[in-house]
């Protein structure tokens, strides 16, 4: 999932959702080298054999996505669309984040599954609709139903300042307490963790550090790693490791690290790619960006190492909440269970090669699940605050 802010808009004829009023440019560009870099699928059974259920006849081949880390996948687990009541009615959806096209084309499946469901939609970055909210139900009352960011501190910016209904309880219940709000006001709905990418030519799985603090000091990477610290994911990363070793400690790894002589580049996915391709021996990226090098380039020589109970362990999420004063409680409620079905669940994980957020959907390719990697105790939401870190980045000559 990419973490910029990067925004796009439809065109009205490729579905029959309206648009709300968007706020800034669009950029269809930007988005095409962020979202799409999630992997997006064609809609390929995968080897299901799937035919097609429903009111609008789609089925789970349409949420799968296709490739070889796909390829003769089991079918998830968890409660089904076909469990679930139908999706009738208007519900206006504020959506944020660089990933707000992958929204859409999980949206568009389930009005194409429901005929008397419609999404009206506004698109444009996490932490602007999380003002607008803010300010919306200060003066009285938000139009949106439904507030999905990929950003969870937005989300408990909304949440703390008292604009979020409570959610149903048949979602919460199936995610982990690590991906929701303890005081169940947001729920995560796809998942990416911190990892490293390396040239499987040039050292072993067991060369890579453990932690992060070990980085600087790891003579087979020495001048040979890559890192994007402009991106929003490296600056969440950053955050963390200052919530749990503070500025100073912080300041002295990002030293050490351009001291070893670390390699920067634009984003995270062309750091994966370098790995690939021999130009760098590992680096720092988001999970996602390796799987999409190995799904496009079957061969390629790049694996994925995970450290442990650090910050370069980070598992963050993508989430939903339903807003104050929403006149469609009850399809409100009954949107967000079909969020976290087993069909909406399966989309994440073979579209966009997310963490899916239920027990009973694995994810892609070789990936430990959720459930077996050591990310800090850290509270998501305080990964929200990046203009220290982005200060931090600046002083210690990164940015």
């Amino acid at each position: 999932m990419s973490d910029s802010n990067d925004m796009t808009e439809r065109n009205s004829t490729q579905s029959r959702r309206r648009f709300l009023a968007l706020g800034g440019a669009t950029g269809a560009a930007a988005l095409a080298g962020c979202s799409s870099i999630l992997g997006g699928g064609d809609g390929g059974d995968g080897g299901s054999g799937e035919t097609d259920t429903g009111v609008g006849q789609v089925s789970l081949s349409d949420f799968r996505g296709s490739g070889p880390l796909v390829a003769q996948r089991d079918a998830p687990g968890g409660t089904s669309i076909e469990e679930l009541p139908d999706l009738s009615g208007e519900l206006t959806l504020y959506l944020g984040g660089g990933e707000g096209g992958l929204y859409l084309d999980l949206i568009e499946l389930l009005e194409q599954r429901y005929p008397d469901f419609t999404a009206n939609h506004r698109l444009e970055a996490s932490g602007d609709l999380a003002n607008t909210i803010i300010e919306e139900n200060e003066a009285g009352a938000s139009p949106a139903d439904v507030f999905m960011s990929i950003d969870a501190g937005s989300l408990g910016a909304v949440a703390n300042a008292g604009a979020t209904a409570s959610l149903p309880e048949e979602a919460l219940s199936t995610v982990p307490e690590a991906y929701q709000d303890s005081e169940g006001r947001w729920v995560g709905i796809a998942g990416r963790a911190r990892a490293i990418p390396y040239n499987t030519n040039e050292v072993a799985e067991s060369d890579i550090p453990s932690t992060v603090q070990e980085f600087p000091e790891a003579a087979a990477l020495e001048n040979s790693m890559g890192w994007a610290p402009s991106y929003g994911a490296f600056q969440s990363f950053v955050t963390a490791m200052r919530l749990i070793r503070g500025d100073d400690e912080t300041m002295s790894w990002l030293q050490a690290m351009q001291d070893h002589g670390i390699t920067t580049y634009d984003d995270e996915f062309r750091v994966s790619n370098a790995c690939a391709d021999g130009e760098l021996t590992a680096g720092f990226a988001n999970h996602y960006y390796t799987l999409r090098v190995q799904s496009a380039r079957e061969s390629s020589p790049i694996g994925l190492a995970f450290t442990e109970g650090d910050a370069g362990a980070l598992v963050n999420v993508s989430g939903l909440e339903i807003i104050n004063g929403t006149d469609n409680a009850d399809l409100a409620s009954n949107f967000v269970r079909h969020v976290l079905s087993a069909e909406a669940q399966e989309f994440f994980a073979t579209r966009t090669f997310a963490y899916p957020m239920i027990p009973g959907v694995a994810p892609v390719g070789d990936l430990p699940r959720i459930d077996e990697l050591n990310p800090p105790d850290i509270n998501l939401t305080e990964l929200a605050d990046v203009a220290g870190t982005v200060d931090l980045l600046r002083d210690a000559g990164v940015l």
